[in-house]
């Protein structure tokens, strides 16, 4: 099963898509972010084109559990995915993925400008392999749920 992880930010929006088997995730795109309803047409019409049975959205808690009015967003815009996608859409946990993401490229030396382009993605692609890693621990991948 082919799943999309969103990392929803106010400027940009992080992509990473699983193999087939729901085993590995990586790095799609990064889309500027102008309005939510336009994010969410191209973030659906990138899930149909890669066959893409299911939707995670980054859900940014507080450190101590709670949610903010970022969350909110990520919230209301999960909820237009859903209509823009017709896919279930599912929120995950993405507490220290963006700060986890950027100690990686620094620690593999990419600049700054590089840095900016592509976190996001990295992000996505961090939250995503925590998601299947969570769904195969609970014996959820390959159609298992």
């Amino acid at each position: 099963m082919r799943i999309l992880a969103v990392d929803y930010g106010q400027a940009r929006i992080g992509l990473a898509l699983s193999d087939p088997t729901g085993m590995v995730a990586q790095a799609l795109a990064v889309l500027p972010r102008r309005s939510d309803a336009e994010a969410a047409a191209e973030v659906a019409r990138l899930a149909q084109d890669h066959g893409v049975e299911r939707i995670v959205v980054g859900l940014p808690r507080n450190m101590d559990g709670s949610e903010g009015e970022t969350a909110a967003r990520c919230r209301r815009f999960a909820r237009q995915l859903t209509a823009a996608s017709g896919l279930p859409v599912e929120m995950y946990d993405e507490r220290l993925t963006t700060a986890a993401a950027e100690r990686m490229l620094v620690a593999a030396d990419v600049g700054r400008r590089k840095r900016r382009q592509v976190l996001d993605a990295v992000a996505a692609t961090l939250l995503l392999q925590g998601y299947l890693d969570a769904r195969r621990a609970k014996g959820e991948a390959d159609g298992r749920a």
